[in-house]
């Protein structure tokens, strides 16, 4: 049987109300929601505003913020560095495939790790930590290569747009001349 879209109100107060449940949840709350995989949005008490994005943007913020950041200052300002630029939903898209290209990898290298342990396919954290460590030579060299070959795929997509863009300019009259450089 299919679960329908579990909603969560948020007051003025700040609080949120899980309406599945009837009682109001904390931010870690929400989080478990997403670590089980669970479906919801959150919407403004009072104007329905989907406000998703920020409760989850917010999420990250604390998880930034408590020690052991996923993000390194330079990742961030090359993020932001997208906003506003003709490549920003290209950049956006290209993120999302790449996390769930990620997340397929480790899926496939759970189950058999599992399967090695002895254990249930969702090992333990622990067991996941020690897992990682003994094959991070292995996995940062597949990242590597992967995001490499993602690397040089994009820079090729750029220059072809770029290409097909002067292509079709070309075919425009311009009432000015470029400035000339060495002037």
């Amino acid at each position: 049987m299919a679960t329908k879209n579990r909603l969560i109100k948020k007051y003025p107060n700040r609080r949120l109300y899980d309406t599945q449940t009837s009682a109001y949840i904390t931010l870690g709350d929400v989080k478990a929601l997403v670590i089980r995989g669970e479906d919801f949005t959150v919407v403004d008490a009072k104007t329905e505003e989907d406000l998703t994005r920020s409760v989850l943007l917010q999420i990250i913020l604390e998880e930034e913020s408590a020690g052991s950041p996923l993000f390194s200052a330079q990742m961030l300002a090359q993020m932001i560095r997208f906003y506003g630029n003709a490549m920003q939903g290209m950049m956006g898209a290209y993120l999302e495939q790449t996390m769930e290209a990620f997340q397929e990898i480790q899926s496939k290298m759970q189950d058999p790790a599992a399967a090695l342990q002895g254990v249930a396919p969702a090992p333990s954290p622990e067991l996941w930590s020690k897992f990682m460590s003994a094959q991070t030579p292995m996995i940062q060299s597949m990242m590597s290569s992967y995001i490499e070959q993602n690397k040089n795929l994009f820079v090729q997509m750029q220059e072809q747009m770029q290409q097909g863009t002067q292509s079709m300019m070309r075919n425009f009259p311009f009432p000015f001349e470029p400035p000339k450089s060495g002037k």
